[in-house]
């Protein structure tokens, strides 16, 4: 099997990065990782990742999340982003 050229590869890259700019800024994006761990992109600068069963447990966990969310929110102890 021969190497690819420099223009195959170039080429290659522009596909690629065409397929990767797809996303919209603010969208949610999910991945599976080699280790098994689904990491989310897109809530900030860095991936948050967990596995399945911390997923399940987290999702489970909802309204008590956005009740503590909205108590703490009232006591101005979050720190929110101004718009």
């Amino acid at each position: 099997m021969a190497e690819p050229t420099y223009e195959e590869l170039k080429a290659r890259l522009a596909e690629l990065e065409k397929q990767g700019g797809s996303r919209r800024p603010g969208e949610l994006e999910f991945k599976v990782g080699e280790k098994g761990g689904v990491s989310v992109y897109g809530l900030g600068r860095f991936p948050v990742t967990l596995y399945y069963e911390q997923w399940v447990r987290l999702l489970g966990a909802g309204e008590r999340l956005r009740a503590f969310l909205e108590e703490n929110k009232a006591q101005g102890k979050l720190k929110l982003r101004e718009k």
